[in-house]
């Protein structure tokens, strides 16, 4: 789990609901902190109409109080609040953790980034290391790991997810004016959720919500600034090579992911394509977000070829062999999910070869490393 260091400030980048304000407050302790949440109206209009108001706000109810530690919750709304923090930990040694679902703002608008003087930290789902016990797999293909969904009831799930899916339309998209007209991007949230772990075509999905491609990867852009998915390059050892050609998108989570697809009502069945696709969507964010919190630098991409050969995850790491993983929903490996990795094993031989799915037999075939799917994470270093 994200321990953050309270020695130095920091900002928690993560999308809405993932926990990022109880998370603060557990660190913290609530007598401990001065908490300031711009998701307030009174604050947020008070603040953007004037900055300075921080400071005073700091010197009445932080520095006479002998408060060192101060919560500020969705600093992009108010990016010109940065350069009072800014001041205040170089004048009198505060210490901020400054959150934000958005890092739109922050980028487009040049805001002061604090040069250093803050670390900067991210706050995904629940991984299944995290709930442990509590952890059930179809529950999290069918309803992601948000850490909401593990206080309702089963029935509330769905209602849940989709009032998410709305909020962010509503909070992220609207109330901080990314785009001008929401009807294109709503359509295109659903063929987008729909394109869940599939190589982009934008020119077909420009087509399909009668937009142009520039507008689609402007869309897609959104949904990575605003921290609901992220591009999954294409591998090829020419980092300009790789950036030409086609991405895999990938939603942070599987029930938000459902609830923009529209699949909320379709039920899971193992064996099926839809259930597989939300397999790997899982496996590689649980992948990625275990090296991002063990602050790993690694890289992550996918492989094809223009023969059609594909394998889900490729992993750049460090001081180690390069990975290729084949992820498998299935609970029996065979020989027909070793093909590709055998084939690609003869030209790449100094790399690792793995296959991860849900089948409990570990073994080894030809080079080829074959785990369930826990195991495999700690196999391959996390």
């Amino acid at each position: 789990m994200l321990r953050p260091s309270k020695l130095k400030s920091f900002f928690l980048f993560g999308a809405r609901g993932t926990g990022k304000t109880t998370l603060l407050k557990q660190l913290f302790g609530e007598n401990d902190c001065f908490y300031l949440n711009l998701l307030d109206t009174e604050y947020e209009e008070r603040l953007s109409a004037s900055p300075q108001l921080l400071e005073k706000i700091i010197d009445e109810s932080v520095i006479k109080k002998k408060i060192k530690y101060i919560i500020i919750d969705e600093i992009q709304k108010v990016p010109k609040l940065l350069d009072i923090v800014h001041h205040q930990v170089e004048v009198n040694g505060l210490v901020f953790a400054l959150t934000g679902s958005s890092a739109r703002k922050l980028k487009r608008g040049g805001a002061n980034l604090l040069a250093g003087r803050a670390l900067t930290n991210h706050l995904f789902p629940f991984t299944s290391t995290e709930l442990g016990d509590q952890f059930d797999l179809n529950s999290a293909l069918a309803y992601g790991t948000l850490p909401s969904i593990f206080n309702m009831p089963l029935e509330l799930r769905a209602d849940y997810l989709r009032s998410y899916a709305e909020t962010y339309l509503k909070e992220e998209i609207i109330i901080e004016q990314i785009i001008r007209k929401i009807p294109p991007f709503r359509h295109f949230l659903q063929v987008a959720a729909q394109s869940n772990t599939k190589i982009i075509n934008y020119s077909k999905i420009a087509r399909d919500v009668k937009s142009d491609v520039p507008t689609v990867q402007n869309y897609f852009q959104i949904l990575e600034d605003t921290l609901v998915g992220f591009m999954l390059p294409a591998f090829d050892t020419s980092v300009r090579k790789r950036m030409r050609k086609a991405p895999k998108f990938y939603f942070f989570d599987c029930g938000v992911q459902s609830a923009l697809s529209k699949l909320l009502n379709v039920t899971l069945v193992p064996s099926t394509s839809l259930y597989g696709e939300r397999f790997e969507q899982f496996v590689i964010n649980e992948i990625r977000y275990h090296a991002i919190y063990k602050k790993l630098d690694w890289e992550f991409s996918y492989f094809a070829t223009k023969d059609q050969l594909e394998i889900d995850l490729v992993v750049d790491r460090p001081g180690m062999p390069r990975a290729f993983i084949e992820i498998k929903s299935t609970s029996t490996v065979q020989a027909e999910h070793l093909r590709h990795l055998h084939r690609i094993k003869k030209d790449i031989p100094s790399a690792e070869y793995y296959v991860f799915s849900q089948d409990t037999i570990i073994r080894n075939e030809g080079g080829i490393s074959c785990f369930p799917w826990q195991r495999g994470l700690r196999e391959i270093g996390l």
